[in-house]
């Protein structure tokens, strides 16, 4: 068993998500369960061979899904000269075919550590404007309800397919027939929403998810397990400290009060 403790820092907070303790908290969450580390791991880079190519980044920059591309080119729109632009083209083709190829990305994962140094692009990876869209749909107001929202993001993704955030969001809505009623069932929902991630590992829509079941299953159901004890504890607030042990990863996770 391993134990985390964590005094905090200083993350870039957009404005009407969180509090800095509260995206602190759940950047943490989410990053253990991605890297099963606490500390933010924007350098890391890696192919898990799980269909995707390389996973890179702080929450799992895929090469494959096309969201290492969306990343990169804000990143660039922003300092086109830097380590990465020159894989751009390839990473628009990997996108365009849904590839896990990596022969053509000599040097990507160099070329990823070493922009990972820079702030700007650190800044970068931190900014989550599409979760934050749903989260004001749906009227969440709480810190558990965006974190879900955030998670849910990261570990499934933005594009159009069946097993992405939007999906899942509009299968919640429908269920719930529209978004939180009142600040006195947010709760209700959020469960009905991670009800349905669950689900969805169940039973996935997409090719690569149906392949790789047994992975996308067993990697990912802990986390949203994690997520339901939470908000069993009515910590709608994101209040530190907070514990979670799992039994997969056999962790007690301690998020410090900042």
């Amino acid at each position: 068993m391993y134990t985390f403790l964590v005094a905090g820092a200083v993350l870039l907070v957009e404005a009407e998500l969180m509090t800095p303790q509260q995206r602190l908290r759940c950047e943490q969450f989410i990053s253990f369960f991605e890297n099963e580390t606490i500390d933010i791991q924007y350098d890391y880079v890696e192919d898990m061979h799980d269909g995707r190519g390389y996973t890179c980044g702080k929450f799992g920059f895929t090469t494959c899904t096309g969201d290492a591309l969306d990343l990169i080119q804000k990143y660039t729109a922003k300092k086109p000269a830097n380590p990465l632009a020159p894989f751009l083209p390839e990473l628009v083709r990997l996108a365009r075919e849904f590839s896990n190829d990596t022969s053509g990305l000599g040097g990507y994962p160099e070329a990823w550590k070493t922009a990972a140094k820079d702030q700007l692009f650190r800044d970068t990876q931190d900014e989550v404007s599409a979760a934050i869209k749903y989260a004001e749909r749906a009227g969440i107001k709480t810190a558990m309800g965006k974190c879900a929202i955030y998670d849910c993001i990261i570990e499934h993704g933005n594009n159009d397919d069946g097993d992405s955030l939007g999906a899942i969001f509009n299968r919640t809505w429908d269920k719930e027939k529209g978004g939180v009623k009142s600040a006195a069932t947010e709760q209700y929902w959020i469960r009905s929403f991670l009800n349905m991630r669950l689900d969805d590992f169940d039973n996935p829509r997409e090719p690569i998810n149906i392949e790789h079941h047994t992975y996308w299953h067993d990697m990912s159901v802990q986390r949203v397990y994690a997520m339901i004890t939470i908000l069993n504890e009515y910590n709608m607030n994101l209040d530190g400290p907070i514990y979670i042990k799992t039994q997969d990863h056999h962790v007690n996770f301690l998020l410090l009060k900042i």
